[in-house]
């Protein structure tokens, strides 16, 4: 194989079509037909996708650089994602380049997105196929990227499936020429014909990121007990602490008694001293 990966594959990748949104795809063939009928009716919906896409899009780089200027001096969470990489093949950047990033079932998240990124000068033709197509659904699975454009493909998990780590994905690029269509037929013909060694290929896989919601429920759970003791015991201390105040007080009191005492037992002793001296100097003049 004359094509380089950023990791080795493994001997047991077998990659399929996946799932398209609309189920599962049993021919090439028939899911090539059934775009051509529903190519009419799913412009919309595609439009309004895109659209809602291009929202979230904006929302989230909203929010990222509100959080990057309140947070310039903080430093990154252990847990954080990593920065996004891109693969730079002759045909397409791909991004992310290596790993696609699904959470557990308590996270919830269970979407992804590959951006393709057209560098040549043609159109070219991609494939999307999985090791795992019953569990995951991809839209575009199947389409062209225009010269100098970006195109973005949804990966999500279908129904109650996790994602996996032994789960990949094979993007499979190649150059079409300027007099070819993009049509769903076209793209059907170019593939029957295209030789394997101007297929470009890239791997990705599967990153599962674990919940951090158990450990936040015993922490809560433990906020909640923890207040109740707490109270009890500072509540003890605290009478505790008072009673040495107490005691201390006392003390000291009866140090200042003594004190005092101890003065005015040395001013009369030296009173008396001077008297008897002024006795004694009477008496001998």
């Amino acid at each position: 194989d004359s094509f380089k990966y950023s990791y080795p594959p493994l001997v047991d990748d077998d990659f399929q079509t996946p799932l398209c949104e609309n189920g599962p795809i049993t021919s090439e063939d028939e899911h090539e037909s059934k775009e051509e009928i529903d190519a009419d009716t799913k412009e919309t919906g595609e439009l309004n996708e895109e659209q809602n896409l291009n929202q979230k899009k904006m929302n989230s780089i909203e929010q990222i650089s509100k959080s990057e200027e309140t947070d310039k001096t903080e430093i990154k969470p252990k847990n954080a994602k990593k920065a996004l990489t891109t693969f730079k093949g002759p045909l397409l950047h791909i991004s992310p380049a290596e790993e696609l990033y699904f959470g557990s079932k308590e996270t919830g998240e269970k979407k992804c997105l590959i951006v393709l990124t057209n560098v040549t000068k043609n159109i070219v033709a991609f494939k999307v196929r999985t090791t795992a197509p019953e569990k995951y659904r991809v839209k575009p699975s199947n389409s062209s990227c225009e010269p100098g454009t970006s195109l973005d493909i949804i990966v999500s998990l279908h129904g109650g499936f996790a994602a996996s780590l032994q789960d990949r994905f094979l993007i499979m690029a190649a150059e079409m020429d300027q007099s070819s269509g993009a049509g769903v037929p076209e793209l059907s013909q170019f593939w029957k014909e295209v030789p394997r060694t101007k297929v470009m290929e890239h791997r990705l896989r599967c990153h599962v990121v674990e919940s951090s919601k158990p450990s936040s429920l015993t922490l809560k759970e433990n906020t909640c007990n923890i207040p109740a003791k707490t109270n009890e015991d500072l509540h003890i201390q605290l009478t505790h602490l008072l009673q040495m105040n107490k005691r201390l007080q006392e003390q000291l009191d009866h140090c200042l008694w003594f004190q005092q005492l101890s003065v005015v037992l040395s001013l009369l002793s030296v009173t008396v001293v001077a008297f008897c001296f002024y006795l004694a100097y009477t008496q001998r003049s």
